[in-house]
């Protein structure tokens, strides 16, 4: 925290790009003035701007950028000139945006769309607010795009660290990801985040959950709005989050996308300046002769909807006919502070504000008693501050506020400084709605149901008849916390954060996938690369004996394929690989073995391991084995009961028999339910199992029981073990897969290739499907690109037979 005063601003651009934070908002942190006599433009720093707060964060040295539209409209003529002036005098970059974009952008898609939406409105009816407009949502598109230019024309990408500001430009880090793909991005929204049943009715749901998605580091005020961020991404994106080391992360594409949760506070040196101003200072001596002998409680709020002044009133009401001895003891002063929007909604929100002060000022008030105090005009700071610093109770009575901070500078001005005397203890009391993001923080607050309106006037009659010595506690616990979690504080430990969420860009390897909004970043590690069939063939050629491990589902046939059979060219390539002596060649699959050998019988050379190696054939005239010591059936009996009362529990849940394993599958299932009756039932499991030679596992969807070693790693293994006791060493082994389960063969294929006990040192190809965070060092696309190179491979065995007969035939001749 700085030393309490005005807020400085820099007017000079520092040259060092190392320390440099771009600060992308909707508006820059500028107050605009155009003389009207000589048409020139003037400007100054806003002091009370959340952008220009934020420097108290960082060392003075730290070279800051903003990027955002003046509050006013200057000609296209004027704006070269404009933008020369702010850049070297603000550090500033100006998104000037034509006015009917602007209107569309702003007043349309931002104010009369996503903003009641995230404040859970929706346009049940056209006089109820407005429904989608595609037209708005590209102007919407169209000026994310002006700033992401903006943004692009003074960033340097491999140094500067951007950070954008709510829920106005929530697809500019798709525009900016695109253009730099390591580019150190973060954001953070400074409004309520829905659940996800009110945000999926948004048309345009998933463009902007991967525009969030782009970023590195995304910051909520509560961790009620990131769970329902998170919520939102699990149902609409099918993306699981967890935390690592205290942080949550998404994974998205092999980037780990962290969430941060830590509502904004306020600057406690623009506070305390304002109060220590001798306006200030006479306000609040006429504040307290105005209402002297009477318990004052506090009110500001802007004239919206959503603020809940008109449920205040009914409050004070109420408290008035139930509390009858406060009648001409307990004022109530309400500011209201100007609209931010303009609509029906707000006129009729004002009008039933004026008509119930009316009838509750001329029910309980008298000639010199007035029981409620509207002032509704601008007020200034100065004057604002004073009604903080002299109120008993400050009353914030939101149904849907994504911060508010009048709670925090409330408790700042009571503490007072100079402003009252030295000698008294500070004390304040707080009655807050638990529907606002500063209320998990106010732990000494009485949070309160802003719709419950007699509850709201219990919690004002406890508030005022609260002792003097819990007034005293409850006080110090608020200012202590507001004090030291300043916007300094917030900033700062933001910066941190993205800092550590984008150490690891320079390690990986990117690429850009997708096209329009859904695009993204794959981002891998360096050796991780397409697996050719130009690359493979030579060293297939050269190799005496290979070994060949191949996945079913999602390897050789689709995941989403309806028929699970293989295909005429599956069939076709297997057995193409079979009939060269030097492949031995495996099937090692899920799946149980019955399926499998019907689907797989005209190859008759395959080996397949079913049931992910439980069951184990070298080819069709073997018979099926297992290594594997039986674990007799009796756990069976103890698992299927506590699956199926899980399965009963849970709608669109199953479970899978198997010879060797029971599985209860979750994936038709609602999403966090099923998550959440997962987690359940594998600790149920593993304590009902605990002395049972079985494992219980977590899978992506799925929670398995099978018996102890049961995976396709040891599968594989057992194989190449076998080869070497036949004296057979593979000088080859690949091994393509595309699920978790197939990890485990890569893991497990590697430690045994590194067997020293093996005697062997294959080359090892080693392949995920689908470009993605994998063990194996090599990738394919797809099914097809599979079968592509497994044709390859096929074909070379058949030049490799035909050269060879051609040689026998001629060393005949001779």
């Amino acid at each position: 925290m700085t030393v309490p005063g005005i807020i400085s601003g820099s007017s000079e651009v520092t040259s060092s790009p190392r320390e440099r934070k771009i600060i992308v908002a909707n508006t820059l942190p500028l107050q605009s003035k155009r003389d009207s006599e000589t048409g020139k433009w003037s400007f100054s720093w806003d002091e009370d701007s959340l952008q220009l707060q934020l420097k108290d964060g960082f060392p003075p040295e730290t070279e800051f950028l903003y990027v955002g539209s003046l509050n006013a409209h200057v000609e296209p003529n004027e704006q070269e000139a404009v933008s020369q002036t702010l850049l070297t005098g603000f550090n500033s970059v100006a998104t000037f945006l034509p006015k009917d974009l602007q209107e569309m952008y702003y007043r349309g898609f931002c104010k009369h769309q996503l903003w009641p939406l995230f404040h859970y409105m929706l346009p049940m009816f056209p006089d109820h607010g407005d429904r989608f407009d595609r037209k708005l949502w590209q102007a919407y598109v169209s000026t994310n795009k002006i700033f992401s230019d903006r943004v692009m024309e003074v960033i340097n990408p491999e140094d500067d660290y951007v950070w954008i500001q709510d829920y106005h430009l929530m697809v500019l880090p798709t525009f900016l990801r695109k253009r730099f793909n390591r580019i150190k991005l973060g954001f953070f929204l400074h409004s309520p985040f829905p659940s996800s049943e009110i945000y999926r009715t948004l048309p345009v749901r998933d463009e902007i959950l991967r525009g969030l998605l782009n970023c590195d580091l995304i910051g909520f005020h509560t961790f009620d709005y990131a769970r329902h961020f998170l919520s939102c991404c699990s149902r609409m994106l099918g993306l699981d989050y967890q935390s690592k080391r205290g942080h949550i992360g998404l994974d998205y594409f092999g980037r780990t996308v962290f969430i941060k949760i830590l509502p904004v506070g306020v600057h406690m040196g623009r506070l305390e300046s304002v109060l220590n101003l001798p306006s200030a200072a006479a306000k609040i001596k006429e504040i307290q002769e105005e209402f002297k002998g009477k318990k004052l409680v506090l009110g500001i709020d802007d004239m919206d909807i959503f603020k809940g002044i008109s449920l205040k009133l009914l409050a004070m009401e109420s408290l008035f006919e139930t509390y009858w001895h406060l009648r001409g003891k307990v004022v109530l002063v309400q500011i209201v502070n100007p609209a931010r929007t303009s609509g029906k909604d707000v006129e009729e929100a004002k009008r039933e504000t004026y008509v119930t002060a009316k009838r509750i000022n001329e029910r309980y008030g008298s000639v010199d008693y007035k029981p409620i105090v509207l002032i509704d005009r601008l007020v200034p700071r100065y004057e604002k501050s004073a009604y903080y610093a002299a109120a008993d109770c400050c009353l914030v009575n939101a149904v849907r506020d994504g911060m508010n901070l009048v709670p925090y500078k409330y408790i700042v001005c009571r503490q007072g400084g100079s402003l009252v005397n030295d000698s008294s203890p500070r004390t304040s009391t707080l009655v807050v709605s638990e529907f606002i993001g500063c209320s998990p923080s106010l732990s000494g607050a009485i949070r309160v149901n802003p719709w419950d309106v007699d509850d709201v006037a219990q919690a004002v009659n406890s508030a005022l008849k609260m002792s003097e010595a819990e007034k005293q506690l409850r006080h110090e616990k608020h200012y202590h916390y507001i004090s030291t979690h300043d916007v300094g504080y917030w900033a700062k430990s933001f910066m941190q954060d993205l800092e550590r969420a984008c150490k690891d860009h320079y390690s990986k390897r990117c690429w850009g996938i997708g096209f329009g909004l859904g695009f993204r970043v794959l981002s891998l590690s360096p050796s991780f690369r397409k697996l050719s069939v130009e690359h493979i063939v030579p060293v297939y050629r050269k190799a005496q004996r290979r070994a060949i491990f191949l996945d079913y589902d999602g390897t050789l046939v689709p995941e989403s394929s309806i028929t699970q059979d293989p295909s005429a060219e599956v069939l076709s390539v297997l057995k193409a690989l079979c009939e060269d002596n030097k492949n031995t060649v495996f099937i090692v699959s899920g799946r149980g073995p019955e399926s499998l050998s019907e689907w797989l019988s005209p190859c008759e050379n395959l080996g397949i391991a079913a049931e992910h190696g439980y069951f184990i054939r070298w080819n069709s005239k073997k018979e099926w084995e297992t290594c594997y010591a039986s674990t007799g059936t009796e756990w069976k009996a103890m698992v299927e009961p506590v699956m199926r009362s899980y399965m009963e529990a849970t709608d669109g849940s199953s479970i899978e028999f198997k010879e060797s394993a029971l599985v209860w599958h979750h994936q038709d299932a609602d999403p966090d339910f099923g998550s959440c009756q997962a987690k359940e039932l594998l600790d149920h499991l593993e304590s009902v199992l605990a002395n049972e030679p079985v494992v219980v596992k977590r899978g992506q969807h799925i929670v398995e029981v099978k018996p102890q070693g049961v995976s396709k790693g040891l599968a594989a293994e057992k194989v190449i073990r076998e080869m070497v006791e036949r004296g057979e060493p593979p000088e080859m082994v690949i091994c393509i897969g595309d699920d978790r389960s197939d990890e485990d063969m890569f893991e497990g294929m590697l430690s045994t290739v590194t067997n020293p006990e093996l005697l062997i040192q294959p080359e090892v190809f080693a392949c995920t499907v689908g470009r993605k965070p994998s063990k194996a060092k090599y990738f394919l696309d797809d099914v097809a690109d599979v079968l592509k190179l497994l044709k390859g491979l096929g074909d070379s065995s058949s030049s490799l037979k035909t050269t060879s007969h051609t040689e026998v035939a001629f060393e005949s001749i001779i």
